[in-house]
């Protein structure tokens, strides 16, 4: 998948997420240049920039679903290519795919992400159903476990999606515009929620164009812009520097590339 010849530096197995000198392409455009990241266990990190920057393929990237050019990626201090342990990591896209055409009902939803590719037929365990129903309650939706997912509104299915990435114990978690689309009540109970994760020792990684109701919970902001050699504007703890707010804020520019983000199976 790579075929960077630039020396690199070993691996660091405290990192939860490493990414080394990405480059990624899209249809010949570059979309992520010269990238270097490092996500610490227990950081919250904000992934910004305008829309276009690529804040979307470098999280698709991080979880080898979008191919790169150049550079490497490391999940907990292995490969990408060798990574297996995906139970470890939940991604929280934007919203659920085909879930207007899967007649799948929150719990059972829920449960998904409890069965693995390998055992897909085994029977759950009374405390996984336990941490499952546990979860659902977490998140506040307990009472319609038995309703169709595609009933509940987009704010409700991320939540329900909040609660599979709860329930599999992930120590990874990744939210794609996680207040995109919801209502000031909506992004209070996930801002408790994420809170609460965080303080668990969950490592949080949230795309956003905006920190509204996160302020106080990032530890750690990215910012990607459009560079010609350098996709990371800035790289450190909040509040980012003033000249890069009307980039982060900027929406007019054309979406993300690549396909939309998907979940992934535990």
């Amino acid at each position: 998948m790579s075929h960077d010849h630039h020396r690199h530096e070993e691996p660091d197995a405290e990192l939860v997420v490493e990414v080394q000198r990405l480059c990624v392409e899209f249809d010949g455009e570059h979309i992520l240049e010269d990238v270097d990241l490092s996500v610490r266990a227990g950081e919250f990190v904000a992934l910004l920039g305008p829309n276009g920057s690529g804040k979307t393929t470098l999280v698709r990237t991080m979880l080898g679903l979008q191919p790169y050019d150049h550079g490497r990626v490391f999940l907990f201090g292995t490969p990408l290519s060798r990574f297996a342990s995906w139970q470890r990591v939940a991604l929280v896209p934007q919203r659920l795919p085909g879930a207007s055409s899967i007649p799948v009902s929150v719990w059972e939803a829920v449960l998904s992400g409890l069965i693995s590719p390998k055992r897909r037929w085994r029977l759950l365990t009374r405390e996984e159903k336990a941490g499952a129903a546990q979860a659902l309650k977490d998140v506040g939706l307990w009472s319609r476990r038995h309703d169709r997912l595609d009933t509940l509104s987009g704010g409700q299915q991320r939540r329900v999606l909040i609660a599979r990435a709860l329930a599999s114990g992930a120590d990874l978690l990744m939210m794609d515009e996680p207040t995109a689309g919801v209502d000031a009540e909506h992004v209070g109970r996930l801002t408790e929620l994420l809170s609460d994760l965080h303080e668990r020792g969950v490592t949080i990684i949230v795309v956003t164009h905006e920190l509204t109701g996160l302020t106080d919970l990032v530890t750690h902001a990215v910012v990607l812009g459009p560079d010609e050699r350098r996709s990371v504007l800035y790289d450190g703890p909040p509040p980012i520097p003033a000249d890069l707010h009307e980039d982060v804020h900027h929406h007019d520019s054309p979406p993300d590339h690549g396909p939309n983000v998907v979940g992934l199976g535990a």
